[in-house]
């Protein structure tokens, strides 16, 4: 009996490993797809799935033909430019992408041990590979479409409900090993949950004004050029402010949040996701400040939205963990209960 339970045990803990390995890999990819927006590498990369007509990108221009503007640049009108650098970071952006599509095909197989414990581990994990198979050919699309605006803006959403999709099997594969969060321990109260979800909800509209802000400075560096970065903010237009004055507003929410994830709840689970909120609304807000005073930095955009990604995934956790019927299976659910009694 003992080893049975010991071998469901490193079972569920290799599951978790690679989980949590699958979920790094995710936001790293979110990371790398927003040093390709900012270091404005999206084409470094002409065509799909190859580069430049290879599975190893080139490294220098001589390894190319000599009309490879005509060969690969029909589609952008010839303009099509060699550089080793953005081609080499929209190339280490797709492997990452290769990487994170096996790693969740890996954890859909590893949850096959779980269908007859708690279906809702293999159903979400199969959610997080067909979504990532989307995103996936939506990539190749953005490429197709020249980088269109609106095609970048889906593929970084469908990349969040990759994030939730795995945070869902995340927190109900833990939550029978953490704090079991029973009614009368938490009180969760009706108000508290609408209070997450405007917050969640804010949180995904403050995400698509940035991208938003993010197609204006892609405007102005059009007509500004590289040079003129320290002229960028003051050429942006009304999406910048809205989106700057917007950030006060889920500041307030977020720190509602944080009160209540602390001093309400009483879990020790829901006070580290409180803690980790903290300093993620003060990074974000100093990498938003760093963006808008010091001219966009480059390294400062891709850690901006990373941390926003970063920051809705808490928010999505604490809202399935004050919801036992979404985070714990019926047989955690009925300990739970029997703790009560």
């Amino acid at each position: 009996m003992t080893s049975s339970s010991n071998l469901i045990n490193h079972t569920e803990r290799r599951f978790q490993s690679l989980l949590s390995l699958t979920i790094v890999v995710i936001f790293l990819l979110i990371l790398a797809g927003g040093i390709v927006r900012g270091t404005g590498s999206g084409m470094g990369c002409p065509d799909w799935p190859k580069c430049f007509g290879q599975w190893i990108p080139p490294t220098e221009v001589s390894q190319l033909p000599p009309n490879y503007q005509q060969i690969y640049g029909a589609k952008l009108k010839g303009e099509v430019e060699f550089n080793a650098v953005k081609t080499w970071i929209e190339y280490v952006n797709r492997l990452l992408g290769v990487l994170s599509g096996l790693l969740v095909f890996a954890t859909v197989v590893s949850s096959f041990s779980f269908l007859r414990k708690d279906k809702a581990i293999f159903w979400g994990s199969v959610a997080a590979l067909l979504l990532i198979g989307a995103n996936g050919w939506l990539g190749s699309r953005v490429v197709a479409t020249e980088l269109a605006h609106y095609m970048i803006t889906l593929h970084l959403l469908l990349a969040i409900l990759v994030v939730f999709s795995l945070l869902f099997v995340y927190v109900r594969v833990s939550s029978p090993q953490r704090d079991i969060l029973t009614p009368k321990k938490i009180l969760v109260s009706r108000s508290f949950n609408k209070l997450l979800l405007v917050t969640m909800l804010l949180s995904f509209g403050q995400i698509l004004l940035g991208t938003q802000v993010r197609e204006a400075l892609d405007e102005v560096v059009g007509r500004l050029g590289y040079e003129q970065r320290a002229n960028w903010v003051d050429s942006l237009d009304w999406r910048f402010y809205v989106h700057r004055s917007f950030s006060l507003i889920i500041l307030a929410f977020h720190i509602a949040v944080i009160v209540r994830l602390r001093k309400a709840l009483h879990s020790v689970w829901l006070t580290q996701i409180a803690n980790a909120l903290i300093w993620l609304v003060v990074a974000e807000i100093a990498t938003g400040a760093i963006m808008g005073y010091f001219g966009v930095p480059a390294f400062a955009q891709p850690i901006h939205l990373l941390l926003a990604v970063v920051m809705i995934g808490f928010q999505f956790m604490a809202w399935l963990i004050v919801n036992p019927s979404l985070s714990l299976s019926k047989e955690a659910s009925r300990k739970a209960h029997l703790l009560e009694i």
